[in-house]
């Protein structure tokens, strides 16, 4: 079993910046592959970054792509989402997962077995 707790999220102008955090707990959080999904009102949920267990290796949607880092510290059993130059379109509920199945990196909301509430993220105009 896995437990995920986001944080971070908030309201700020275009522009700005936030760190998301995801605390895991339960599981060994060295382990498994993580990843962040988005989901705005009245939208799918949609795929936004993913990471392997080792942090070696990212990869990040094409709309978030030179704005968006993800990160993890396994020392800390802790996921980011570093979002820089943020979009009144980057507006919505921000989501961490993880994939204990031994997947490299998954990036299909389906492929994550573990979920965190959410963290709301809303960008001003």
């Amino acid at each position: 079993q896995v437990q995920l707790v986001e944080s971070g999220g908030g309201l700020v102008q275009a522009g700005g910046s936030l760190r998301l955090s995801c605390a895991a707990s339960g599981r060994s959080f060295s382990g498994y592959a993580m990843g962040w999904f988005r989901q705005a009102p009245g939208k799918e949920r949609e795929f936004v970054a993913a990471i392997t267990w080792s942090g070696g290796i990212t990869i990040h949607a094409d709309s978030v792509k030179g704005r968006f880092t993800i990160s993890r510290d396994n020392t800390k059993n802790t996921l980011y989402l570093q979002m820089n130059s943020l979009k009144p379109e980057d507006t919505a509920v921000y989501y961490c997962a993880a994939d204990t199945t031994g997947r490299t990196i998954p990036f299909h909301s389906y492929e994550y077995h573990y979920w965190g509430q959410g963290t709301q993220v809303t960008v001003s105009s």
